[in-house]
C-alpha cells in the first residue's frame, strides 16, 4: 500500500471538518436532549463553532426564533416582490392516463 501525499490528505481532512462560524441550536428544557419538534415552545441556545469548540452566542425564545437565526431569508429574494402562482404547465397530473396505477377502463 502506498502512502497518500500529505497535501492530498490535508485537503480531504479539511473538507470533512466543520467550518468556523457554523451555528446550531440546543433546547434549554429540563430532561434529556430531544428532537426540536418535541417542545417547540422551549427556549433555545444558539451555539457557534469557533474551529475548536461550540461557544454560546445567544438565547432565543422558541423553535421558530431559532429557525430564523439559523436560516435567515436569502438576500437575493426581494422583499417587495410578490410571489405569483400560475397554471401548471405540461400534462395535468390528475388527468386520466394509462399508468399502471390507474384503474383500467371498461
Amino acid at each position: 500500500m502506498t502512502d497518500e501525499p500529505l497535501d492530498r490528505w490535508a485537503a480531504r481532512r479539511q473538507g470533512r471538518l466543520r467550518k468556523p462560524g457554523e451555528l446550531k441550536a440546543v433546547t434549554l428544557a429540563e430532561g434529556p436532549q430531544r428532537a426540536d419538534h418535541v417542545d417547540p415552545g422551549a427556549p433555545r441556545m444558539i451555539l457557534e463553532w469557533d474551529g475548536f469548540a461550540w461557544q454560546p452566542l445567544m438565547v432565543v425564545e422558541d423553535y421558530a426564533a431559532a429557525r430564523r437565526v439559523l436560516m435567515p431569508p436569502a438576500e437575493s429574494a426581494k422583499a417587495d416582490q410578490t410571489e405569483t402562482t400560475g397554471p401548471v404547465t405540461g400534462r395535468n397530473p390528475l388527468a386520466p392516463g394509462t399508468g399502471r396505477h390507474r384503474k383500467p377502463r371498461p
